[in-house]
């Protein structure tokens, strides 16, 4: 039998349509800006989230990058989370590639910032201090929907003290989805979002850096720079078109998933579940359980990631019926 791989929502492969819709796909050289499959997709992920414009870029990482790079300048500095994907996860480039200094911050256990935290750490104007230029947040983070009020909170505060706020929201639609909240609402309070096409969407590549148009010039610029320019990438932008007309609403499949194994793995001795709101289920283990589990559950037939902590994420590619399996690999492993 197939393995059941539940290591992230990025290993889906594209459906028979979404297949389709690339190979007929129009395309031009998006370098030129000339590709019209890639200029509706900017035109229709920019719409939705309610902004002015968008840049679609290879990877979630080059998209927040630009994000990034945009908003600041060399010596500027950006507030974040300890555990954030734009600080923790993405190589340093915004230190390494765009000389901006991180400021992580803890995190709560829900992925907030305390506000007394975030102005705490807001830098006096001194030539002794970086220059303390923007907030970036995340939603969902680790499966986990950032709560609506305290986004409106932080945001305010960013505002009141001059910073611009980034989000990088690469499962924001699961937010969205198990939320009932409208996307564009949920991200209405940020100057610019970073939303991805190949994680629960299901698409093969792509991100796209949403904001506005003046932002969206410059990190224009900035994708050039870091080597993001394609040329027939409509070919990609189809299948996220794709994945935004077909596979949005279906995430509430993944999450009844997510759900359905959490509730499976209940109840065993030396195991403890996070109950998930979203797509990513933590389970944490004690000590003589976690010794080569990873291993164990890979030969059994279900991949996942951690140690101590493992990490399950279901998406387009697991069924229910490929829950209740890995449900029963993972109570006769642990």
């Amino acid at each position: 039998m197939r393995p059941i791989d539940l290591r992230s929502d990025t290993v889906t492969q594209p459906t028979a349509a979404m297949r389709a819709a690339m190979a007929a796909a129009e395309v031009g050289d998006d370098v030129f800006g000339d590709d019209p499959s890639v200029n509706a997709l900017q035109a229709r992920i920019a719409a939705m989230v309610g902004k002015e414009a968008a840049l679609f870029t290879p990877t979630g990482t080059q998209s927040n990058l630009c994000g990034l790079m945009a908003h600041c300048q060399r010596g500027d500095e950006y507030l974040v989370g300890q555990m954030a994907h734009t600080y923790r996860w993405e190589g340093g480039g915004a230190a390494v590639l765009g000389s901006i200094q991180p400021q992580p911050l803890v995190q709560q256990a829900d992925g907030s910032i305390l506000l007394a935290d975030i102005e705490a750490n807001i830098k006096p104007d001194d030539a002794h201090f970086a220059k303390t230029r923007l907030l970036a947040l995340e939603n969902t983070w680790g499966g986990q929907i950032l709560p609506q009020a305290y986004v409106e909170a932080a945001t305010a505060l960013a505002r009141r003290k001059g910073l611009a706020t980034h989000l990088d929201g690469a499962r924001v639609f699961n937010a969205a989805v198990a939320s009932g909240l409208p996307l564009a609402d949920i991200v209405r309070p940020f100057d610019s979002i970073s939303v991805c096409f190949s994680k629960g969407l299901g698409a093969p590549v792509g991100s796209a850096l949403v904001g506005p148009k003046e932002l969206i010039a410059r990190a224009h610029r900035i994708r050039k720079m870091l080597g993001g320019g394609m040329r027939q990438a409509g070919v990609l932008a189809a299948a996220a078109l794709h994945a935004l007309d077909h596979h949005v609403e279906r995430l509430a499949d993944d999450h009844a998933n997510a759900r359905a194994l959490a509730e499976g793995l209940q109840g065993l001795p030396g195991v403890t579940v996070q109950p998930p709101q979203t797509n990513i289920v933590f389970v944490d283990l004690v000590p003589e359980k976690a010794a080569g589990v990873v291993d164990r559950l890979r030969a059994a037939g279900v991949l996942c990631t951690g140690l101590y902590r493992l990490r399950f994420v279901t998406h387009l590619d697991v069924s229910s019926a490929d829950i209740a399996r890995a449900v029963a690999v993972l109570r006769a492993t642990l």
